[in-house]
């Protein structure tokens, strides 16, 4: 196993270890203080025009949108012929829905009661819409970068890529669906998720490429 895929699942395991430890204090109701905080703050944003941005972001990351892009960018990829990318990006996506779906299952944790604009069902813990934006918006960010040849380009790509995922999740907080803990939840263990998985497909392809390497000597 080389260095760089070592550091990644090292970055994976650091973010699972976080993610632990946020489902350890909720579990002993130990961040309340913190939620309460976060939520007030963004409380404060409320109007109606900031009701009517933060239901068009939650619904860029709401199953039906993260479906209807995923299968959109899983035909542009057949299109093309990029079969590797196109399974590659087919895994980070229904696997990131499965451990969400998994994950809620074992914390059975209520989604908040207060400060409710829109409804919302299932368990709150971890956010699913901030486990899908950082695994959708992560996968796409990762793809344009690697093909974005100039630096500038690159950089606004990450920045606006960023401002979607992190906007994806203080509207869950805005709309009163979920807490701020869930959101950090989701996007911890979203990053881990990509991360583990962008390491073993960047190793696949390191390999991939000394195996015709070799063959052609």
């Amino acid at each position: 196993m080389n260095t760089a895929l070592i550091r990644t699942f090292t970055y994976a395991l650091m973010l699972i270890g976080i993610f632990a430890m946020i489902a350890f204090l909720i579990n002993h109701q130990q961040i309340t203080a913190f939620d309460e905080r976060i939520t007030t703050m963004v409380l404060r944003l409320y109007s109606p025009t900031t009701t009517a941005i933060m239901k068009a972001f939650t619904f860029a990351g709401s199953t039906l949108c993260v479906t209807a892009i995923a299968l959109l960018v899983t035909l542009m990829l057949s299109m093309i012929g990029y079969r590797r990318e196109l399974i590659f990006f087919a895994g980070v996506i229904i696997g990131a829905g499965i451990l969400n779906l998994v994950l809620k299952s074992i914390f059975h944790r209520a989604r908040p009661d207060i400060h409710r604009i829109v409804e919302a069902s299932g368990y709150s813990f971890p956010s699913g819409h901030s486990m899908a934006a950082i695994t959708l918006y992560g996968i796409t960010i990762y793809f344009l970068w690697k093909h974005a040849r100039k630096a500038w380009l690159r950089v606004v790509i990450i920045i606006l890529g960023a401002a979607m995922i992190v906007t994806i999740g203080i509207s869950r907080i805005y709309l009163g669906v979920h807490y701020p803990s869930d959101v950090a939840g989701g996007y911890v263990m979203g990053a881990a998720w990509l991360a583990a998985s962008i390491g073993t497909y960047e190793r696949f392809l390191e390999q991939r490429w000394r195996s015709r390497k070799f063959s052609r000597i």
